[in-house]
């Protein structure tokens, strides 16, 4: 089993603090996050909620960090998101068909720094990860060229924010 995954979406971007450029057929956002037990029960209620504490470690989950979110522009939907979080960065695949998103933890000592993986992944494994998330359909629409795009804007963008690629 890959992750973890959740019969919920992951707490949608806080459109004040998220930037977006389309690079179609995407839209990407840059977002710095702060995440603890007060925005998550703000974020989901009831059952929502009840299944993001089963999964919380004691006390909640609190972090805070860059998060970069894949969406499509045809569908308005999220279906990649890497959380280069300070203590726990994770990335999540987020199938809209099966309405479940699988967070998948990052092992720092085995990959290194998380933002320089993540713009790999972005440069050379874009569409597989699209595809695994159930986006097989964007996937097969991608210019070979635009997961290096993608890192390239990156990676000129991010120290704008103050984070060093």
């Amino acid at each position: 089993m890959l992750g973890q995954t959740y019969n919920v979406q992951p707490v949608p971007p806080d459109p004040e603090h998220t930037v977006y450029v389309d690079m179609a057929p995407l839209r990407i956002g840059v977002e710095y996050r702060v995440v603890d037990p007060e925005a998550l029960a703000a974020a989901y209620e009831g059952d929502d909620l009840a299944e993001i504490e089963e999964h919380s470690p004691e006390g909640g989950f609190t972090d805070e960090g860059l998060s970069i979110h894949i969406d499509s522009i045809a569908d308005d939907h999220e279906y990649l998101r890497f959380d280069a979080f300070d203590d726990d960065p994770h990335y999540h695949y987020v199938d809209k068909a099966a309405g479940t998103n699988t967070l998948v933890g990052f092992d720092v000592a085995a990959h290194g720094p998380v933002v320089p993986w993540v713009l790999d992944q972005l440069r050379h494994r874009l569409a597989p990860m699209l595809t695994r998330a159930g986006a097989g359909h964007v996937a097969e629409t991608l210019p070979d060229e635009l997961g290096g795009e993608i890192a390239d804007y990156l990676t000129t963008y991010l120290p704008t924010i103050g984070i060093n690629p």
